[in-house]
């Protein structure tokens, strides 16, 4: 898509509402005009059937995108436990079944680890951001951050897994951590701050 001297729309391709309006305010200064599906006509959800998160979030990426004629980009994330394997993994927005809610998945998550050792609650946040655009460019940037599930919820910020998640270097959980804090340190603040950069340099070499 050539997107000369004008800025472009971008589409944030996600289904959730409290993800979209984090990644609007991580894509701010990207140099397209941002976009959310609030701003469309409603659609069905497509179905998550990668097994990674890059997979689902090029998926996603491209479903949004082909619906309604431009640019799109989404992410997949999840977090991944050391003592379970790495599960929930791309798996974790479903959990603890397809219509759970944040705090069934938290509930699930914490059982599953019960009485274990803070040392042995050890697992990371990641995430995939992609884009697709309408002439066939794709790309994905990814996202990490290590951190221990805590004991139990604390903090009402964020959504997901933050109330039980505490990045290295902290003793607050993401739920409890400033929102600007939590972007500097975040999965999707790395790898959306990666997107951004990329975006901006497409925009200025398209220009």
């Amino acid at each position: 898509m050539p997107i000369g001297s004008s800025p472009v729309t971008l589409l944030i391709g996600s289904g959730n509402r409290d993800k979209a309006a984090e990644l609007e305010r991580m894509l701010d200064s990207s140099a397209w005009i941002i976009k959310t599906l609030r701003d469309y006509p409603s659609v069905a959800e497509p179905e998550e059937t990668e097994s990674t998160f890059d997979g689902n979030a090029l998926l996603k990426a491209r479903y949004y995108g082909a619906q309604f004629g431009v640019a799109c980009v989404a992410d997949d994330s999840g977090i991944e436990v050391e003592a379970l394997g790495g599960a929930p993994g791309v798996y974790s927005a479903r959990y603890a079944g397809d219509l759970c809610t944040y705090e069934d998945n938290n509930r699930k998550l914490l059982a599953a680890l019960n009485d274990m050792p803070l040392a042995k609650r050890r697992a990371r946040f990641v995430c995939c951001a992609a884009f697709v655009d309408t002439d066939g460019i794709e790309h994905v940037e990814f996202g990490t951050v290590d951190g221990i599930v805590a004991r139990e919820p604390r903090g009402s910020n964020g959504f997901g897994y933050d109330p039980i998640f505490v990045p290295s270097g902290f003793e607050q959980t993401f739920g409890e951590l400033n929102p600007l804090v939590k972007a500097s340190v975040s999965h999707r603040g790395e790898a959306f701050a990666k997107m951004s950069e990329w975006l901006s340099a497409r925009a200025g070499s398209q220009a």
